[in-house]
């Protein structure tokens, strides 16, 4: 049992103001595996009295000294790996494999991205008739999802302190123990008191509380369409600036000289890793007609080889949803799919042999309409979509013919084609052929998928301020 009914405020561990908790559920037993603070107004006022505060020393601070923390900081998220992957697979229910690959690792590598980044940053340019001039916004507040306990979290905490920006973490409720351990890593690191700041609690006290608090000059959010709604609502109060990376329904274009082995794996895959709990999972596949029957072939020769079940078990690959409402909501989508289309596989109700646990079976429907439910709402699930297309602008129009932009998949050898499939895509990441992730390169979305960029120089760009001066003296 974890219990960590403190929060993070002007470099102490501080008794909360409140004495309401919050239940960390394990998933895969369904039993409570921690709690901690449901904090209150009172003491986010305190994180972001020490954020500001230490505001006028941080933005000042050197790019070595800000390296310099980074390099601690790195070191100290290495030197607690083992408690970083236990930890993410009982608030999460991810498969050891996937802690420690997936959630672990890209912790890890935004915080060595931004100490590379920040080397090569310039916070000033001559640009002949001005000189232009990069300072920290101010205060930033922080709202992480629960789906990716360490991602999200690193990505915006290396940001800020490379860009001089103080910060109030709000980390998700359902996963928060990651966040908790970062925070007693930080603390080692030796930043000016203030400079970082972790409130516990609810979204609908501290996250709606960040939004519109005055003194926080910048929100970074990650989560639903529907909460990234109420806060650009509660932030235009104050006019501050609001960062967006929200919600997807990603296409997978398989072109039809792509191996069929090849895509049928980038289809499971998108949907098993992490559950499906993935923003910028694709989830509607575009095979064309003529490859439909070998590929449903493949799909269902396939799936056994992504095992789902105790995420502590050797081998599985795929572990329980991470509460009993995201079982319940999966549910409904996929009961409305099988009124909509065709199930190849899966459908309502728990994986034979697995009666405790929020396990849910991996769904996918054929047959499928791009305007139907299952096809354009996000399911945040282990079930996906197979649309079949007759010519290849058939499936670019598709697979454009949706609210959202957030990432787009392209399989196949034409080179000249698929460099056309990833150009003409709308949305602000592309991988092809399941290329390597770079963490330089900018994440974030086109349409409702978001406002914004994250990771890399581009992560540290939206933690600033653009100042032109006019007449700077030379010497």
């Amino acid at each position: 049992m974890r219990n960590q009914q403190k929060h993070y405020i002007n470099g102490e561990w501080t008794e909360s103001t409140g004495s309401e908790t919050i239940d960390v559920i394990n998933p895969a037993t369904e039993e409570v595996m921690g709690k901690i603070s449901s904090g209150t107004e009172e003491d986010l006022d305190k994180a972001v009295k020490a954020a500001r505060a230490a505001f006028p020393t941080f933005s000042r601070s050197t790019k070595e000294e800000r390296i310099q923390w980074l390099e601690k900081i790195v070191q100290g998220y290495e030197a607690r790996k083992e408690e970083l992957i236990d930890v993410m697979t009982d608030e999460l229910g991810a498969p050891l494999s996937v802690s420690e690959e997936i959630h672990y690792h890209m912790g890890l590598g935004h915080f060595k991205q931004a100490i590379e980044s920040l080397s090569d940053f310039s916070f000033s340019e001559d640009r002949g008739g001005h000189t232009l001039l990069k300072e920290s916004i101010g205060v930033s507040g922080l709202i992480t999802p629960w789906n990716f306990p360490t991602n999200q979290v690193s990505t915006k905490i290396a940001s800020a302190i490379a860009a001089g920006s103080p910060v109030v973490l709000k980390p998700a409720s359902k996963t928060p123990f990651a966040a908790v351990i970062l925070a007693e890593v930080i603390d080692e690191a030796g930043l000016p008191k203030g400079a970082f700041n972790l409130v516990n609690g609810s979204g609908s006290v501290i996250g709606n509380g960040i939004s519109s608090h005055p003194d926080i000059d910048f929100v970074s959010f990650t989560g639903s369409g529907s909460v990234g709604e109420t806060i650009m609502k509660k932030a235009a109060e104050t006019k501050k600036k609001v960062a967006l990376e929200l919600g997807g329904k990603s296409p997978i274009i398989v072109l039809d000289d792509a191996d069929v082995e090849d895509a049928a794996k980038t289809a499971l895959s998108n949907i098993m890793t992490n559950t499906g709990q993935v923003c910028s999972a694709g989830t509607r596949v575009f095979i064309p007609q003529s490859m439909k029957e070998s590929f449903e072939k493949k799909i269902v020769e396939l799936l056994p080889t992504f095992p789902v079940g105790d995420p502590r078990k050797e081998g599985i690959a795929t572990g329980p949803l991470v509460s009993e409402d995201q079982w319940d909501t999966v549910q409904s989508y996929i009961e409305k799919g099988e009124k909509e289309a065709t199930l190849l596989v899966g459908g309502t109700g728990k994986p034979e042999g697995l009666k405790t646990g929020y396990y849910a079976k991996p769904t996918i429907f054929t047959d499928v309409s791009n305007d139907s439910v299952i096809a354009q709402e996000e399911i945040f699930g282990p079930v996906s979509t197979i649309i079949t297309y007759e010519n290849l602008e058939d499936a670019i129009e598709m697979a454009n013919d949706t609210v959202y932009g957030l990432a787009g998949f392209v399989i196949g050898k034409d080179s000249e084609l698929l460099s056309h499939v990833a150009s003409s895509i709308k949305a602000g990441r592309i991988v092809i052929n399941n290329a390597e992730t770079d963490f330089n390169g900018p994440f974030g979305g086109y349409k409702q998928s978001g406002i914004g960029r994250e990771w890399g120089d581009f992560g540290i760009e939206e933690y600033l301020e653009i100042k032109s001066v006019h007449g700077m003296p030379t010497s």
